[in-house]
């Protein structure tokens, strides 16, 4: 990567980094991105770990958008980046001349709040590298999400490069209103056109199949080439809640041929596919039936630049599928049914000549409307599709689909599986999921979907997907294993836990086998599962028996609609103070929560700081609030209070 210090309006440059795990740092990444091109440096964005630290000093400015994933971690993709800043023979003045900004993704129900961002922040200065303008933080608990903090910050900063690196007399930066050319267009190849018939034979298969199943019930095999994946058979695709249970959640078993290693906390990436019939309907809206089955190739707009000047292309390893059609493309990899970004609204203005429809969908682009954008969006979750329906004035050229839509992201799951679980008789590996099936209706009476989920739940078993296979952030050592632990996990988030009870379990069995007739040195685990009822969503009830006859496991339970007071995990938690005093405070034990990042892990922060403070067997004040709140700190510190909540 090369740049110019200068900062003439012809020879500014600047350099967008990003460490995403779900996506949304990277859609900053573009969008501050975008900002630098309309005040003409010449603009690189890129993943952190694509970009050596010696280059930075290469541009004019560089900026960082980076979430928070984990316990305060980097995001898998800028961790080889931080790594490097690390080692200790850096000299103070590594990074002397750099100018950047930040700007960093959390979630304050977690602990460990915007930590990646600020310790990248932090590192940066000890290098020598200079803050040229505030970083921001986005919560995503705020009720205007991202936006509602990225807006300000953004605005403040454009502000800030105009006044620092101001144009020459005469230019003026491009408006929004005029399109930034995109860097990736397709084009057709120059094979014959390719019929239905045999654009079909290749597009994965999304025949539906005859059988017991409902007809959306598809064999599906996954050909696409993701990086770092697996090919993973479907085994098993069983609901697991009554039919007449308001939610479906399903349990699904993937196997992979070789032996693969995981942990407790790890975590399953699937990345979904759309409906044949939502790409039809696309296809129609747009009227791109005469490219829809020819094979197309995705290039670099400037074919001029040299290879390690071009831009990182929007989707990885395409090159490597020789017959690629347009269905394919869109059936495989762009999410035409995401809740849009403000940033989508500008670049399909330039695709209308209705002046109405152009206007209202810059309107949406106004920070001074971000509430309204909140109401039409995000609120009544309206996807891209249905947003083409209502602006049905706006046709995007097929050439620009891959810039126009988003790329499809891997939704990640938590493993559920540990221990004797983990591998398949013939010496493979064995992945267990648990995974609420999204349906449900919005404030404007629509139905929603998950995109992903929706996926997953037509699949019948035999099928194959490409999974990512990544580490999580729960890192429970084999001394908190065997040591004293609290689990808390309502609903779905007991996934992570019933990994760690099956890995307790396989560390049990083989000290027995090692150790005849001598108890384990294994200490007590408590359980604090929730869900709405006993009958309906109880998962893995006849599983906690079989594990206690192994380990010393108490399972203590909330179903908050089994009696006419609603009752959750921290009312239980109350209840058993005494319990988890003697479990954490006097035992050292560690705890582990996992489930909804709403209101639940502020409400078990709140129950246990409770009960440190009244949990002792005496009945009486042992903590006063403040040593309550800073033991749970100082176990936080100590990696013994770890949450993965979603």
């Amino acid at each position: 990567m090369s740049g110019s210090p200068d900062t003439g309006s012809q020879g500014r440059s600047a350099l967008v980094l990003y460490g995403s795990e779900t996506g949304n740092a990277q859609d900053v990444a573009d969008e501050v991105g975008a900002l630098a091109e309309r005040l003409y440096f010449t603009t690189q964005v890129s993943e952190l770990n694509h970009v050596k630290p010696e280059a930075l000093k290469s541009y004019t400015i560089v900026v960082f958008a980076v979430s928070t994933t984990g316990q305060g971690d980097l995001p898998a993709n800028a961790r080889t980046f931080w790594r490097s800043l690390l080692l200790k023979k850096l000299p103070p003045t590594f990074l002397s001349g750099v100018n950047f900004t930040w700007f960093g993704l959390g979630d304050s129900s977690y602990p460990k709040f915007n930590w990646a961002a600020r310790k990248l922040y932090k590192r940066l200065l000890q290098l020598g590298a200079e803050e040229i303008h505030p970083g921001g933080e986005a919560d995503h608990q705020h009720p205007e999400g991202l936006e509602g903090t990225f807006i300000p910050w953004l605005t403040g900063f454009r502000k800030h490069l105009l006044e620092k690196y101001p144009l020459p007399e005469g230019q003026d930066p491009i408006p929004d209103d005029v399109q930034l050319p995109p860097k990736w267009v397709l084009k057709l190849r120059n094979e014959e056109l390719e019929t239905l018939e045999e654009a079909s034979s290749h597009n994965g298969g999304n025949a539906a199949v005859p059988g017991d199943f409902p007809d959306t019930y598809r064999l599906d095999n996954d050909h696409r080439p993701l990086q770092n994946s697996l090919t993973a058979s479907l085994a098993r695709n069983e609901r697991v809640t009554p039919e007449t249970h308001w939610q479906d959640v399903r349990h699904l078993v993937l196997t992979v041929p070789d032996p693969v290693s995981y942990a407790p906390g790890d975590v399953i990436a699937i990345t979904p596919k759309n409906t044949p019939e939502d790409v039809q309907s696309l296809i129609e809206m747009m009227g791109w039936q005469e490219q829809a089955d020819q094979l197309v190739s995705l290039v670099p707009r400037d074919s001029t630049r040299s290879t390690n000047e071009l831009p990182t292309p929007p989707i990885h390893n395409l090159e490597s599928h020789s017959r690629l059609t347009l269905r394919e493309l869109l059936i495989n990899y762009l999410d035409i049914r995401a809740i849009p970004r403000r940033s989508f609204f500008g670049a399909i203005a330039h695709y209308t000549t209705y002046e109405m429809h152009k206007e209202r969908l810059l309107e949406f682009t106004n920070p001074e409307y971000l509430d309204e954008f909140w109401d039409y969006t995000t609120r009544p979750r309206r996807s891209i599709l249905e947003i083409l329906h209502e602006f049905d004035t706006v046709k995007i050229p097929w050439q620009h689909a891959t810039s126009a839509f988003p790329i499809f992201r891997g939704r990640q799951f938590s493993i559920a599986s540990g221990g004797e679980l983990k591998r398949t008789p013939d010496g493979g590996a064995r992945f267990e999921l648990l995974i609420a099936i999204v349906k449900y209706r919005t404030v404007i009476k629509k139905i929603r979907e998950g995109v992903c989920t929706k996926y997953i739940s037509n699949l019948r078993p035999g099928s194959t997907l490409r999974v990512q296979l990544q580490r999580g952030g729960l890192n429970s050592s084999v001394g908190q294993l065997v040591g004293p632990t609290m689990l808390i996990g309502p609903g779905t988030g007991v996934a992570p836990l019933r990994s760690m009870l099956w890995e307790k379990a396989a560390i049990v069995k083989s000290y027995q086998e090692e150790n005849p007739g001598v108890d384990p040195p294994i200490e007590p685990t408590i359980l604090v599962y929730g869900g709405r009822n006993r009958a309906a969503d109880f998962f893995f009830k006849d599983e906690w028996q079989q594990l206690s006859d192994l380990i010393k496991l108490k399972v203590l339970t909330a179903f908050s609609r089994d009696q006419k007071q609603k009752v959750y995990v921290q009312d239980v938690i109350r209840e058993n103070s005494s319990l988890v005093f003697n479990l954490l405070h006097d035992k050292g034990g560690a705890v582990f929560v996992c489930g909804s990042s709403g209101r639940m892990p502020q409400a078990v922060r709140e129950a246990l700081t409770e009960a440190f403070q009244f949990g002792n067997e005496a009945g009486t004040q042992r903590f006063s609030r403040r040593e309550a709140e800073d033991y749970l700190v100082g176990m936080e510190k100590t990696a013994r209070y770890k949450q993965e909540t979603w």
